[in-house]
């Protein structure tokens, strides 16, 4: 049988399975060591350490590997390896291991996946890994503030032993090994594959330059998409997979194969596409689409990219033999009406009509139930889009009030919830705050802590309502700016969210206190109270502002409508809805 022609990274493909017998050994000791349970982007590192995407390393770097890696990219023995392999932990739990300990790595379900055989513990500093990894110290770097709000402050290192991989219930046949797209290869007689890494949707215009790169390099394709499995209760999650699989129907047979990636990204722009190269030839590809897109943190905010384009090339020609991959750099094409077909944006001149359609002005007529234009994408994927994205009138939304004690909030929101179910559109729920406290907060105190905790339980319960296509009606203090933002993002994936300020001013609240909490307040009998000895963070940029000084309830219920009104979320309210 004819072996496939691209080693893998280091010359070998890295197994750190133990068999049965052995991972059953390490379950029963492990009753008596440390227990981590890793997040999402530790899970992703552990699997690709111990299936071999990760090859040639056997576990977590120490601390010379790890800082000669944000330097120059290679560690202390001279392999090429872009990003630092690290385990983050707490201080707490750190403080409850020693060097020489072994620890079990547990999924968030407490499955048993690995043990680390701890050898090395550091608290690195990670401004200073930022700067050298992402070439910024700026927050404003996606990349960066991830690093830096997400990463433990403790990095332990050691060799790892797997007891299982990470358990997939959906689209278990496109989660592939190295060695099983490898195997897939040798058994087609595939010899030269070029790998496709991407976290995008692949329309008509990237399916033409693939099938063209794959042809110029007479090779094959590994369609291996990175899918957020963070987003794995989201519709748009499972839309996406279907997308790609409805793709490949539009290869030739036997050209392409699909297998979803683990990777998780960084944003860390050239060394980033030098490493998803080197995870892609484990898996077999002799070839990789550089797309510079892909690792840049501007990528998705409309803003200029924040990685020169001629840096990814400059870089991958620095360390071109160590690599071992050929790049193929990522080229536009555009539909060009005349002709009725794609060309390269760089053969076209000015006298051709050319049509674009952005990825805003795609999510706009998708929100508004506007067709997909046939050339812009392949019909089994347009009705796909169709399906997972409902039109805004469709689809479940969240409104959440926020203000001080008093403000009017409970209220507007009984008036609007009112409103809405007589509209009989969609099912309304109200999560007033006072309600939320008695039965899913009830052991909460008042410390910011506990608020923040009793937001995210709202804000988790909106979720589930606007996922499922009804309206969830909020009305909690929600003192706090940065919470208030993570609901924001906990539900934008899942429908619409619209943020109410009820801004009326604090000596009216103080009028309109029939308990008089503001009088004990100020008293000091009622500690932690928003407004008088607490802080409440005004909401910046709110998508309603209502003053219920001098509006009725009523008429304040009327200023929301109208907004939902004009964003499409509702119909036009008629006098007798209102």
């Amino acid at each position: 049988m004819i072996e496939h022609v691209v080693a893998p990274h280091g010359g070998s493909l890295v197994n750190l399975m133990a068999d049965e017998a052995r991972a059953d050994e390490l379950k029963q000791q492990s009753r008596d060591w440390p227990s981590w349970d890793l997040n999402l982007r530790q899970l992703s590192d552990i699997e690709l350490l111990m299936n071999g995407g990760y090859s040639p390393l056997k576990g977590f770097m120490n601390r010379s590997d790890c800082e000669s890696v944000c330097r120059s990219m290679y560690t202390t023995e001279g392999t090429l390896w872009p990003m630092p392999l690290y385990l983050d932990v707490t201080r707490e739990f750190a403080d409850k291991v020693s060097e020489g300990d072994s620890i079990s790595l547990r999924d968030p379900e407490g499955g048993m996946l690995a043990v680390v055989k701890v050898e090395q513990m550091w608290e690195p500093d990670l401004a200073a890994d930022a700067a050298r990894l992402f070439g910024a110290d700026n927050s404003e770097h996606a990349g960066v503030a991830r690093f830096l709000k997400m990463t433990n402050p403790v990095f332990l290192a050691g060799s790892v032993e797997g007891v299982q991989l990470p358990a997939y219930f959906d689209f278990q046949s496109l989660r592939l090994t190295p060695a099983d797209v490898r195997r897939e290869f040798t058994r087609l007689g595939w010899l030269a594959v070029v790998g496709v890494q991407t976290d995008r949707l692949i329309h008509r215009a990237d399916q033409g330059f693939l099938y063209r790169a794959a042809l110029k390099a007479k090779a094959n394709l590994l369609i291996h998409p990175v899918v957020d499995i963070s987003r794995s209760h989201d519709k748009s999650y499972y839309s996406q997979i279907r997308c790609y699989r409805a793709l490949m129907f539009y290869f030739p047979l036997h050209t392409a194969r699909l297998s979803l990636s683990p990777l998780q990204r960084r944003f860390a722009g050239p060394r980033e596409t030098i490493w998803h190269a080197l995870v892609n030839k484990n898996f077999g590809c002799s070839h990789f689409v550089v797309d510079p897109t892909h690792t840049d943190p501007n990528a998705e905010t409309g803003d200029s990219l924040y990685y020169p384009e001629d840096e990814h090339t400059s870089l991958w020609d620095d360390h071109v033999d160590k690599v071992g991959v050929v790049p193929i750099k990522h080229e536009q094409l555009v539909y060009v009406r005349d002709s009725d077909d794609y060309l390269p944006a760089s053969s076209v001149d000015g006298s051709q009509r050319i049509l674009t359609l952005s990825e805003t002005e795609l999510h706009g007529r998708l929100e508004d139930g506007k067709e997909i234009p046939t050339w812009f994408t392949f019909p089994e994927i347009a009705r796909e889009l169709a399906r997972a994205h409902l039109p805004r009138h469709k689809q479940g939304f969240t409104i959440f009030l926020t203000g001080l004690s008093g403000a009017g909030k409970s209220t507007v929101a009984s008036v609007l919830r009112a409103r809405l179910m007589q509209m009989g559109q969609r099912p309304v729920t109200l999560l007033d705050g006072d309600i939320v406290r008695k039965h899913l907060s009830s052991e909460l105190g008042f410390s910011k802590e506990d608020r923040n905790i009793n937001i995210r339980r709202i804000g988790f319960v909106a979720s589930e309502i606007t996922k499922n296509g009804g309206i969830a009606i909020c009305a909690p203090i929600a003192p706090y700016e940065t919470v208030r933002e993570e609901v924001r993002q906990m539900i934008t994936p899942l429908g619409g969210f619209v943020l109410v300020h009820v801004a009326t001013p604090l000596e009216v609240c103080e009028v309109r206190d029939r308990k008089g909490l503001y009088q004990k307040a100020r008293k000091g009998i009622i500690k932690e109270f928003t407004g008088i000895s607490d802080p409440y963070e005004t909401p910046k940029k709110p998508d309603v502002r209502l003053d219920t000084t001098g509006l009725t309830p009523a008429e304040s219920a009327w200023e929301i409508m109208v907004h939902l009104e004009r964003e499409g979320y509702i119909a036009a309210p008629s006098d007798d809805e209102m």
